[in-house]
C-alpha cells in the first residue's frame, strides 16, 4: 500500500516534497519531474522552489512533464496549463521553459472538432515521456470524486494519455479559477492516463482540507476500482500521500500511519 504522512498543513507536507525533489536533482542533475496544476502542489512548489535558490541547486537540466491540459484554450490564457506550468513552476524554480512540456502545447488551442490532429496528440505525449527515460517523481492532487489528472471516474487503470469529457463536478470544482463562471470552464481536456501516471518511478499525492476526506478514504482504504481512479495508487510500488487531519479524518488507520511515519529510519526518505 501507499505510504501515508499526515501533517499539519500545505507548508509541512510542501516541505516535505521539496526536499525529496531537491535531493533527487542533486543526485540526478536531468531528473524528470511530472508536474500538477490546481491548488494543492502549489506550497509544495514554492518550498521546492526555496531550497533551489538557498542551496544553490543547478536545475538547467530538469526535465518536466504536466498531467493534462484543457482543449479549446490557447497556449496564452491565463488558465490554460501551459500559463500555468510556467507561472507557478518554470519561474520560480529557473527551468529551462524548452524542457518543460505540457500535453495540449502542440495543440496550440486547437478546436474539438480537429480529431486527427487531436487523437495523435496524447500517444506522442507518452512517447515523449518515454523517451526522456520516464517520470522520476510525479507530484499529483486529488479531486473530490478521487481523479487525479482528468481522469474521471470509470476511467481505465490502464489508459495512455486521451482526450477526455469533464465530469460536471470537475467544472464546477475549477470555475474558481475562471471567474467562478462554469461556463467558461472547458467541457474536454487532454490528460495522461492512469497507466501513464503509473509508470512514473515515484508518485507524490497531496490532499488538504475535510472536502477531500472521502475521495482519500477510497483511495487509501477502499478498494481498488476505476470508479476512484486514485485507488490506482494501491498499485504502484512507490506512493506517498502526504495529507493533513482533516483529509485524513475518515481513516481508520490514522494511528498506525502515523506511528509508522514516527518511526521510519531517516535514511529511507519519502
Amino acid at each position: 500500500m501507499a505510504e501515508v504522512i499526515i501533517v499539519k498543513n500545505e507548508e509541512e507536507a510542501g516541505e516535505i516534497y521539496g526536499r525529496c525533489v531537491a535531493d533527487l536533482i542533486k543526485a540526478k542533475p536531468d531528473a524528470v519531474l511530472g508536474l500538477a496544476t490546481g491548488s494543492s502542489p502549489l506550497a509544495a512548489y514554492q518550498a521546492l522552489a526555496k531550497i533551489v535558490h538557498e542551496e544553490h541547486i543547478d536545475v538547467s537540466k530538469v526535465r518536466g512533464f504536466a498531467l493534462d491540459e484543457y482543449l479549446g484554450l490557447p497556449l496564452t490564457h491565463p488558465e490554460s496549463y501551459h500559463s500555468t506550468i510556467h507561472r507557478t513552476v518554470v519561474e520560480p524554480l529557473g527551468l529551462d521553459p524548452t524542457k518543460v512540456h505540457v500535453p495540449g502545447d502542440v495543440l496550440n488551442g486547437a478546436p474539438l472538432e480537429d480529431g486527427d490532429k487531436i487523437a495523435a496528440a496524447g500517444p506522442a505525449y507518452d512517447a515523449a515521456i518515454e523517451a526522456a527515460g520516464g517520470i522520476d517523481v510525479q507530484i499529483l492532487g486529488i479531486g473530490t470524486d478521487g481523479h487525479i489528472g482528468f481522469n474521471e471516474p470509470g476511467s481505465s487503470l490502464a489508459s495512455g494519455t486521451r482526450v477526455k469529457t469533464l465530469a460536471e463536478q470537475t467544472r464546477i470544482d475549477n470555475a474558481r479559477f475562471f471567474d467562478n463562471d462554469i461556463k467558461q470552464v472547458p467541457t474536454h481536456c487532454i490528460t495522461q492516463g492512469i497507466g501513464t501516471v503509473l509508470k512514473a518511478r515515484h508518485l507524490v499525492l497531496l490532499a488538504f482540507g475535510s472536502g477531500k476526506a472521502e475521495a482519500i478514504e477510497e483511495t487509501v482504504e477502499g478498494g481498488v476500482s476505476a470508479f476512484c481512479p486514485a485507488s490506482a495508487l494501491q498499485l504502484h510500488p512507490h506512493a506517498t500521500i502526504i495529507i493533513d487531519e482533516e483529509a485524513a479524518s475518515r481513516l481508520r488507520h490514522k494511528d498506525y500511519y502515523r506511528y509508522a511515519f514516527a518511526h521510519k529510519p531517516a535514511w529511507q526518505g519519502i
